[in-house]
């Protein structure tokens, strides 16, 4: 398993004047230089990060002035997490970064009670020690991940390098993606913008909510491109890239996601193990040659499978 060897406690940063006004994110970088930006914010969103002795959890705080702020650095965590010899879909693979199509039902990374059979156990046994350590050691070479029941294309960081670059891009919004999705009812309008914040669920901490706690920006566009009276299939196109985003989104409108049993309806009728989720098409700029590249993918079967009844006219 993992365990915690304790933290490290940096010093007290003092601001200053060439600091005030600054994002808190930006002050610690320039304290903290052997550090990388996207592993500052990762530390204030899980809360090691206080101003003036209380927890900053945004990394866009505007720091002044007087104000001290103080780093917990979490030290080294023992990691029971083995390489496994696991078959896994590889699209594209060179010296920085690996895209590879994860089949439905694969958790992304280890967790508590589940070190086995994940997407990093596969990775580690096909890249070995070449994958980036950003994201900590229970989580090498993930930027992003997806839920364990959708499918779809994600792309890994081999060195830190990487991980900053395609990290800053998914930040930024220039990485495209994009998910086909099966949804309940019929849409009425072709385009779709849901622009509402997502957090962590007030009554269920295990899902997540429209202006749920601790909410953040959250932008999906969607796309309908057929229809079936009953059920829709639909683009859905990712400005921002919160947990479970699709699917709240999709139940906040009413129209979740067909095989979704946390979302949607319980009664399912196609027999499915798991929302009709994937993702379809990932693209980004490559973080050495900044050249972009973008990549498609095959719906998986069950997919297929719900999509060929619908259009035979089958219930």
């Amino acid at each position: 398993m993992m365990k915690k060897k304790g933290q490290k406690k940096m010093p007290q940063i003092e601001i200053t004047n060439e600091k005030d006004k600054c994002r808190i994110d930006t002050a610690i970088s320039t304290e903290i230089t052997d550090m990388s930006r996207s592993r500052i914010q990762n530390l204030i969103e899980d809360g090691q990060v206080t101003v003036n002795g209380v927890a900053e959890l945004s990394k866009n705080r505007k720091i002044k002035i007087g104000d001290s702020i103080c780093v917990n650095i979490p030290l080294a965590k023992e990691l029971d997490v083995e390489p496994e010899n696991i078959p896994i879909d590889i699209v594209y693979e060179d010296e920085d970064v690996l895209v590879v199509n994860k089949a439905k039902g694969m958790v992304v990374h280890p967790a508590a009670g589940n070190y086995k059979g994940t997407l990093v156990n596969a990775v580690m046994y096909h890249c070995g020690d070449k994958l980036s350590s950003i994201n900590g050691v229970i989580r090498p070479g993930i930027v992003h991940r997806i839920d364990k029941d959708t499918s779809g294309l994600l792309m890994l960081a081999k060195n830190d390098i990487a991980h900053d670059s395609l990290s800053r891009q998914l930040e930024e919004h220039s990485a495209t993606r994009e998910y086909y999705a099966l949804v309940d009812s019929n849409i009425k309008d072709d385009i779709i913008t849901i622009d509402k914040p997502i957090g962590r669920d007030r009554k269920d901490r295990k899902k997540r909510a429209v202006y749920g706690l601790n909410q953040k920006e959250a932008v999906t566009n969607i796309y309908v491109l057929e229809r079936f009276g009953k059920y829709t299939l639909i683009k859905a196109v990712l400005e921002t890239g919160r947990t479970h985003q699709i699917r709240v989104h999709m139940a906040y409108i009413k129209h979740p996601l067909v095989g979704d049993f946390i979302y949607g309806s319980k009664k399912q009728e196609f027999n499915l193990k798991g929302q009709l989720l994937h993702a379809k098409t990932l693209g980004f700029k490559h973080p050495r040659t900044e050249e972009f590249i973008k990549f498609d993918s095959e719906l998986p079967e069950d997919f297929s499978r719900v999509l060929k009844i619908l259009r035979s006219g089958k219930k």
